[in-house]
């Protein structure tokens, strides 16, 4: 039989019906695959100048760098908002100044793990006020970034599929079989 792409049968009994649902659990992985992240270099020196990291954000049209120190391991990130926030506070030009004097410091980020769930990662970022979310492997190596425009295109997209596969079930186009 074919099953739509989008869902999984599941059946609980074998005398039961099976049904289909649309696939649960999108991860910030789902959502970084989708990204403008997955495609760039989304890391800056914590060394290198200001000027630097706002060159990288106007060139790839994005809002974050994760920050990496002289080792090459996750010092932080800088973003827009840091670049607006302290630049003109400490009196100096982008630059004068390194961008580890304005980012956020690795003890203080928020970050995910590759397998969080969406929800879990927007629920992070709207407790913090926060828009970027570096992607961490359990060693602490850094694998990706998302953004919350990336996590509510993911939620987004998860739910027009299951609006999808509801409205084929209440026209009487089966469950299982898709609309096309």
């Amino acid at each position: 039989r074919p099953v739509a792409s989008h869902a999984a049968r599941r059946c609980r009994q074998p005398q039961s019906r099976c049904v289909q649902t649309v696939k649960e659990g999108l991860t910030a992985t789902d959502a970084w695959n989708k990204s403008c992240y997955s495609e760039i270099d989304y890391t800056v020196s914590d060394d290198a100048s200001v000027y630097d990291a706002v060159q990288k954000f106007a060139a790839y049209n994005i809002g974050c760098l994760v920050t990496k120190d002289a080792e090459g391991k996750i010092s932080g990130v800088v973003s827009e908002r840091d670049y607006v926030c302290k630049v003109a506070l400490l009196g100096k030009t982008s630059k004068e100044l390194k961008v580890k004097e304005i980012s956020t410091k690795s003890a203080n980020l928020i970050t995910a793990s590759p397998d969080e769930s969406v929800s879990s990662c927007m629920s992070k970022m709207l407790m913090k006020d926060i828009r970027h979310l570096p992607l961490l492997e359990k060693d602490g190596s850094v694998i990706g970034i998302v953004s919350i425009k990336d996590l509510v295109k993911a939620e987004l997209k998860e739910k027009e599929e299951a609006i999808k596969v509801l409205s084929d079930f209440a026209l009487g186009k089966g469950g299982h079989f898709g609309s096309e």
